[in-house]
């Protein structure tokens, strides 16, 4: 992958919103078509920058991220399968993987986990375009955590979007590990009971 196809200021790159399908792209880059790779990462480049942004609150980390995370969409392009979920969905999980592989080497928390969700959970759709479509899931998302405890909220927040480990919640909170573990299994089974009844209401 060339050097110039991930740009350092992909935080200021407004993302193109027509042109081919992503699996088109993904299929390009697969066969070595240098046009289809740049398309894709400019197409891209903000979204995985909001999301690394939004999670480590630093802004050269979060490029640093988002170019090693369309670096390695670009390497595996060959492997992608359809069949186990959109690409959006595949570009954005190395992003976030990464982040977290970066927040636990720094072994630090930057942002307050009610300050996340009072953030919009860190969108990853920072264009306005990509805001709009997101705009209703986010909503439900964030109703659906506001049903929960403040406990209930902050730990999951800590384990699914820090990708905390339920003993490190336990000694950021200050409790015991057992009481860590019940507020991440009690909150993800009442988030899932609002979510799917909320889904099916409309």
């Amino acid at each position: 992958m060339p050097p110039s196809a991930v740009s350092p200021v992909m935080r200021r790159t407004r993302e193109p919103t027509d042109g081919p399908s992503d699996e088109s792209l993904l299929a390009g880059m697969a066969h070595g078509d240098e046009r289809a790779g740049v398309a894709f990462v400019r197409r891209y480049q903000g979204r995985v920058f909001g999301l690394a942004l939004g999670m480590v609150a630093d802004a050269a980390l979060a490029e640093d991220i988002a170019q090693e995370a369309l670096l390695r969409a670009w390497r595996h392009a060959p492997v992608y399968d359809s069949r186990r979920g959109a690409v959006s969905t595949w570009v954005l999980t190395i992003t976030r993987n990464l982040t977290i592989d970066a927040l636990r080497m720094r072994r630090a928390v930057p942002t307050d986990p009610d300050d996340l969700v009072n953030l919009g959970l860190a969108s990853n759709e920072p264009s306005p375009e990509g805001a709009a479509v997101s705009s209703d899931a986010a909503r439900g998302l964030r109703s659906a955590l506001a049903g929960l405890s403040a406990e209930q909220r902050r730990a999951l927040v800590l384990a699914y979007f820090y990708g905390m480990t339920a003993a490190e919640i336990s000694e950021r909170e200050a409790i015991p590990l057992g009481t860590a573990k019940t507020r991440i299994r009690a909150g993800l089974t009442k988030l899932r009971e609002t979510m799917t009844s909320e889904g099916s209401s409309r």
